[in-house]
């Protein structure tokens, strides 16, 4: 091609470049290596600059991400590894050791969030996005509540220990104490830095935000094994299965150290703080699972640029809402009467299969509506023509992926369960009922796993908003008739202005103040939620606070005999008493986009 366009050539012609074009053209080996040296040298041309900014910008954050990952790896194994050898009296590791461990941990995270706080508040440009999607006010309530009830828990293992310092050690009294100062530091620290989308110090920021999901995970697989023995029914020697729950918890006492028979507390008060804090322990455990959610977003939302318009604001009423909130209570008291009855009396030899026929009734009747209210929302998605939500949101990422993997431990106590029954031949009318509750809460978690997901996928409804009615009016119309407007005005139930304008034209607007009603959709969508809430309420605090029917009730036991059965039921079901709280959050999360 010819370069030199000002002066007649014969380049294109002949095929030799003329003396202008041969200096103007350049060779590609020329021209690859001036932009080699161009970027070399650090370069002008701003394509070169974005594109290698962007390269730099990538690896610094797959590299934070991967050092905070093996951070995290290794924190929670090591974790795992001290809980667990904390539970068998064969392994020679004491509950002192483990809570040296975690007192180096919260320490560790303690300091860290404060020092993240104090720079955050020196820093103007440290954070200049926020994601709007992240730490709702209702999740961050949540976790005030249970952080609240966990330092009342710490409180009284604080007094519950000080009985026993003269014989036992002191680190018992120490990790509650510093477990309190690390509640209130960390409740203020992700009520305040829930949205942050930190642009600066990203990988410290990434390893650091690790540190404390870790640390919450380790303290939550401390409170479950704490809780898992104190519930689980070690048989005896001649193999009876019929061990009462009172001597499981009394050998856990004795495991952990609370204080033995050779060690007397001081005061008279101890057994009195024992039976408290154990039924705080559901709290301590959502606290912990609370903030470990809550710090895996703000990791996720390191050197993130969100778009703030994208959330929408939405406020809870019950308006229009009734037969949902009316059965659901009605549930929930139903349930908690048969929880107590059967706390109370299972423990009697002559009452155990009645209580059992009434927890197992009422189980069956909490997911057999679940099912049916279910099945009604989902039906409703299909006559829903609310588009899917596209944009990115790694907090409803992280609440799928929650809410599935969460489910699979009810999935596998239920599926044991039915294996074992079916087995067995399912004779007499409690392996009946079992079996029956173990198919319906497959067929329903399915169904509320859906149902969740796709509510979550949808985006929100759009109130139509009141519109201002304009009005225009002549002035000399409006001045003849002055005294006749200021005594209809007085009558008037909506707002209004009038402006005067220079010409021949003055406007009036009236604001309504009314709402318009749901639509029928709408308020059986809500209905639906409302309902399922509170249905998932009952059906976590029934096992949350101590309803074991896995083995009260032998059948499973016989089949898989007591130690297979116990690790089935030990980790199932923390995450199913998990997957019924973050199910009441998604479906709460659920009801106001509806």
């Amino acid at each position: 091609m010819c370069l030199n366009t000002g002066f007649a050539c014969d380049c294109l012609t002949t095929g030799n470049p003329c003396e202008p074009c041969r200096m103007t053209a350049k060779t590609p080996e020329a021209e690859e290596a001036h932009l080699s040296n161009n970027i070399n040298a650090g370069g002008c041309d701003p394509n070169t600059d974005v594109s290698s900014s962007g390269a730099a910008r990538e690896h610094s954050r797959n590299w934070g991400w991967m050092l905070s990952g093996i951070i995290s790896l290794n924190i929670l194994i090591l974790g795992c590894a001290l809980v667990s050898g904390t539970a068998y009296n064969t392994v020679g590791i004491s509950s002192a050791d483990l809570q040296i461990f975690l007192i180096i941990l919260l320490l560790l995270t303690t300091i860290w969030m404060l020092y993240y706080v104090i720079y955050m508040s020196r820093e103007d440009h440290a954070v200049t996005y926020k994601d709007g999607h992240a730490g709702p006010i209702w999740l961050r309530g949540g976790l005030v509540l249970f952080g609240l009830l966990s330092v009342i828990m710490d409180i009284f293992k604080i007094a519950n220990y000080v009985g026993y310092l003269h014989c036992d050690s002191a680190v018992k009294v120490a990790f509650p104490v510093v477990q309190v100062v690390f509640i209130l530091v960390q409740t203020y620290f992700m009520w305040i830095h829930a949205k942050d989308c930190v642009q600066l110090q990203r990988n410290i920021t990434r390893c650091g935000l690790m540190l404390t999901l870790s640390t919450n995970l380790v303290l939550w697989m401390t409170a479950v094994t704490e809780e898992s023995v104190h519930q689980t029914i070690i048989p005896g020697d001649d193999g009876d299965h019929n061990t009462t729950k009172i001597s499981g918890r009394r050998m856990y006492i004795s495991r952990a150290s609370y204080g033995d028979d050779k060690c007397k507390c001081s005061h008279s008060s101890c057994s009195i703080f024992k039976d408290a804090y154990y039924y705080l322990y559901p709290f301590n455990i959502e606290y912990s699972l609370f903030a470990s959610a809550m710090a895996y977003v703000m990791w996720k939302n390191v050197g993130r640029i969100a778009d703030d318009h994208s959330h929408h604001s939405f406020k809870f009423r019950l308006k229009d809402v009734v037969v949902g909130p009316v059965v659901g209570v009605l549930l929930v008291v139903a349930g908690l009467v048969t929880f107590i009855v059967y706390e109370v009396d299972v423990y009697k030899e002559e009452k155990r299969d009645t209580v059992l026929m009434m927890h197992f009734t009422m189980n069956v009747v909490i997911v057999s509506l679940m099912c049916l209210s279910t099945v009604v929302g989902c039906a409703l998605y299909r006559l829903d023509k609310r588009e899917h939500a596209s944009d990115k949101n790694p907090t409803r990422s992280l609440d799928v992926g929650l809410l599935v993997g969460a489910s699979m431990g009810q999935f596998i106590i239920s599926y044991f369960s039915i294996v074992a029954v079916a087995a067995t031949g399912a004779k007499g009318y409690l392996n009946g009922l079992n079996l029956a509750w173990a198919i319906l809460t497959v067929i329903q978690l399915g169904l509320q796993n859906f149902f969740i997901i796709e509510g979550l996928h949808r985006e929100p409804f759009h109130e139509p908003q009141p519109h201002p009615v304009t009005v225009f009016t002549n002035p000399y119309v409006l001045q003849a008739s002055k005294e006749l407007g200021n005594l209809e005005g007085s009558d008037m139930d909506t707002k209004s202005s009038l402006v005067y304008t220079h010409g021949h034209i003055a406007q009036i607007t009236h604001t309504p103040e009314r709402r318009p009603r749901l639509s029928w959709k709408r308020r059986v969508l809500k209905e639906v939620c409302i309902f399922m809430l509170l249905a998932n309420i009952i059906l976590w605090i029934m096992p949350a606070f101590g309803a074991r029917p896995q083995f009260d009730f032998s059948t499973e036991l016989d089949f898989y005999t007591f130690n297979m059965w116990a690790a089935v039921v030990n980790i199932g079901l923390p995450f199913g008493i998990f997957y019924r709280m973050h199910s009441v959050a998604s479906l709460f999360e659920v009801y106001l986009t509806s």
